[in-house]
């Protein structure tokens, strides 16, 4: 049994709740990556942050990505797994949800974020191709 700690990215950079936009896209520019997860100050995950939620939640809507905060484009419970879970509930929640990356919970802390390309390094090439054909079906995240 593989768990999702055994193949997620560790210690994820995260996003303050109140830092602004712009700040979170230079981070992702920083870092190469299109997703960064939003914490509190209490390292409690407070939603996830994409690169295109910037664009077509906040810049196209008029928001101005200097003045605003992170946290107004965290919209609802974020979806996650727990460290200690199976990676076939991870798959399922990925799959179910359309998500291509999820962020690992261990006692309320974010440790973790399993994406596809760790899917891709670990599972077999069977298991990767169905997982992301069923996240590509509809959505993008």
């Amino acid at each position: 049994m593989t768990i999702t700690r055994e193949i997620m990215t560790p210690a994820p950079r995260c996003i303050g709740e109140n830092d602004s936009l712009s700040i979170a896209a230079s981070v992702m520019s920083e870092l190469d990556i299109g997703a960064l997860p939003i914490c509190g100050e209490d390292r409690r995950l407070k939603g996830m942050l994409t690169d295109r939620d910037i664009v077509v939640k906040a810049v196209a809507h008029g928001l101005d990505p200097e003045s605003t905060p992170s946290r107004t484009l965290a919209a609802g419970k974020p979806v996650t797994v727990d460290a200690a879970d199976d990676i076939g509930i991870a798959l399922d929640r990925m799959r179910e949800h359309q998500i291509r990356r999820l962020p690992v919970i261990e006692d309320h802390q974010l440790v973790g974020i399993i994406s596809q390309a760790d899917i891709a390094l670990a599972l077999s090439p069977e298991t990767t191709g169905a997982t992301v054909e069923e996240i590509s079906r509809q959505g993008v995240s």
